[in-house]
């Protein structure tokens, strides 16, 4: 599994955004990218990410993410008109425990078809009404102060 261990500003992300290296890119606006996955994981599997150097969501600027957002749908249109995927999968990891290879906030635009061998699940915890009220009530206040 590719994982990009390069300085913030020097990622693989911010060198193709410059130029310094080649890309498959299928948009481009003001604020973000998009472009083939080297590793595409089915026909189509593009990546949108931001112009600006952000490590993950929580470093974007409300702007930023609302303009990833745009272009994310956008890609995912022209992605089900080109391909005809019977659906699609947005993935957006943040961190290394999240999963994220590329210190670079961008979005997974994935076509997919069935039985492609991409795999999703987690398990579930099914944790019990008090549990997740007690969560819920935690979000809240975080989101009120």
């Amino acid at each position: 599994m590719f994982v990009d261990t390069s300085p913030a500003g020097q990622c693989i992300f911010c060198r193709l955004i410059a130029g310094e290296i080649p890309a498959s890119v299928v948009f481009e606006d003001a604020q973000t990218i998009a472009f083939l996955d080297l590793g595409q994981l089915n026909p189509g599997h593009t990546l949108v990410a931001v112009k600006r150097h952000a490590a993950t969501l929580l470093d974007l600027t409300p702007d930023e993410a609302a303009a990833a957002m745009r272009t994310a749908q956008r890609v995912a249109q022209a992605a089900q008109t080109a391909f005809a995927p019977a659906g699609l999968t947005l993935l957006q990891c943040n961190g290394e425990a999240g999963g994220q290879t590329v210190g670079h906030f961008h979005i997974h635009v994935v076509p997919r078809h069935a039985d492609d061998g991409v795999g999703l699940l987690w398990p579930r915890k099914d944790p019990p009404r008090e549990v997740l009220e007690a969560c819920a009530t935690q979000l809240r206040q975080a989101l009120a102060a």
